[in-house]
């Protein structure tokens, strides 16, 4: 996962904007028997293949008119008339964007992102096209401004800013270009990269042959495998050492130098030095670490949370990674979990299992899958041919030859004939 840089190569895309935390619920409809996605106090509703909205107390926002619907996000749903006809409709059921777009991203800053025959354009808040799609690349709006490609003739690439009424901001046009972060966004120009501020100054000379979108105040500059760490004044706050490099995470950013990995802090202190085979990233202040054919887990700094001794054999689950407060670690063959201290939770009792997710567990026992909670009991008994791990409330399993989905209380809710029920165990 290396720190996303401008090089020579940079395309500009499109910038899905983050998921803002909401609450999703999973209900059940015996009628059409499919699974409706109730998302903060909005369900969806379905008859036939056309899809709709409700609110939570049956109020009818959204007729079943929509072939194709995604899930509300910030306030706002994805829909769909046909494959090639996507608009965007606010919680209200308001269509805001109409449905003549082949793509819609939500808004930002008061401008929503619309791709209509390849070209890239924005309306806003009522789907008026304030900046025609005329593009063939360009990001979101961040900081008042979207980056974008205009085209390429024999000098190269032809990139800039606009602003949120579509005009090219600065004078000269770039080779390539990221979106504003943090008041600063890397260009480069005949094959070097800088750094510009919002006037079009040049605050870090057009010299690197790599610079790194700023994440948290710092970013990376130089040659690939020679990079070092920058903060906002511009200047490197280590040596140019390091061969790839991430954005920080926990506080932490991963490093590698001389072909070993480790984690420098944000003011470039290698906090965890240089001297690991392979590490992960750093979640709930824990991340695997390897020397030569061994794994344990490690904290923010280097302390050993989990002995560097145990195994990585079997394929299955994201092992010496936490997960509902719970690592997989690997033994003998055998697998198990341990806590975020590093003791023992659940004993080495499996031949193959998955992280935790929505507080279980599917883990393999003498052949057959099954699925165990937190504290190590067996919530849904050993009996299936195969099992995936839960995702809103939801998991395949395989029983019998037919391929089944369960929810949460372990009751089939799909593709449930000629099945006796494993459901009577935990009635």
């Amino acid at each position: 996962m290396k720190h996303r840089a401008i090089t020579l190569t940079l395309m500009l895309l499109a910038l899905p904007l983050a998921t803002l935390a909401q609450e999703v619920k999973i209900l059940e409809d015996e009628k059409c028997g499919c699974d409706i996605f109730l998302v903060d106090g909005i369900e969806t509703t379905r008859e036939g293949d056309r899809y709709g909205f409700r609110l939570e107390d049956g109020t009818v926002i959204v007729p079943n008119i929509y072939r194709f619907v995604g899930q509300f996000n910030q306030g706002y749903c994805k829909v769909q008339l046909d494959y090639d006809s996507v608009g965007l409709i606010d919680r209200t059921g308001r269509l805001i964007v109409p449905c003549i777009y082949s793509d819609v991203d939500l808004p930002s800053e008061g401008r929503i992102l619309v791709v209509k025959n390849g070209l890239i354009g924005y309306t806003d808040l009522d789907g008026n096209e304030v900046i025609p799609p005329r593009f063939p690349k360009a990001s979101s709006f961040s900081e008042g401004t979207a980056s974008v490609y205009l085209y390429t003739d024999s000098l190269g690439t032809h990139c800039n800013y606009i602003d949120t009424m579509g005009r090219i901001i600065f004078p000269i046009d770039y080779n390539n270009v990221l979106p504003f972060t943090g008041g600063y966004a890397p260009v480069s120009i005949n094959g070097l990269c800088g750094m510009i501020d919002h006037s079009g100054r040049v605050v870090l000379p057009i010299m690197y042959e790599m610079v790194t979108n700023i994440s948290e105040g710092i970013f990376f500059a130089g040659t690939p495998g020679a990079l070092a760490l920058f903060d906002t004044r511009m200047e490197p706050i280590t040596d140019f050492i390091y061969e790839e490099v991430t954005d920080p995470i926990e506080g932490r950013i991963l490093v590698k130098r001389n072909e070993k990995y480790g984690f420098l802090d944000l003011k470039g202190n290698e906090v965890v030095p240089c001297i690991y085979d392979e590490t992960g990233i750093f979640k709930s202040g824990r991340t695997l670490a390897r020397l030569g054919n061994y794994y344990g887990i490690i904290d923010t700094n280097n302390r050993i949370i989990l002995p560097i001794e145990y195994d990585n054999r079997t394929p299955k689950g994201m092992k010496y990674m936490y997960y509902d407060g719970l690592a997989l670690v690997e033994k003998d063959g055998k697998l198990g979990y341990v806590d975020l201290d590093g003791n023992l939770a659940i004993p080495f009792y499996f031949e193959e299992a998955f992280q935790f997710s929505e507080g279980l567990a599917a883990a393999r026992f003498n052949g057959l899958w099954g699925y165990v909670d937190t504290k190590g009991d067996i919530y849904m008994p050993f009996i299936f041919d195969a099992a995936t791990p839960y995702n809103y409330g939801r998991a395949e399993v395989i029983y019998q030859g037919n391929v089944s989905k369960v929810n949460r209380k372990g009751k089939c809710v799909r593709n449930c004939k000629g099945i006796i029920a494993w459901r009577d165990w935990n009635e």
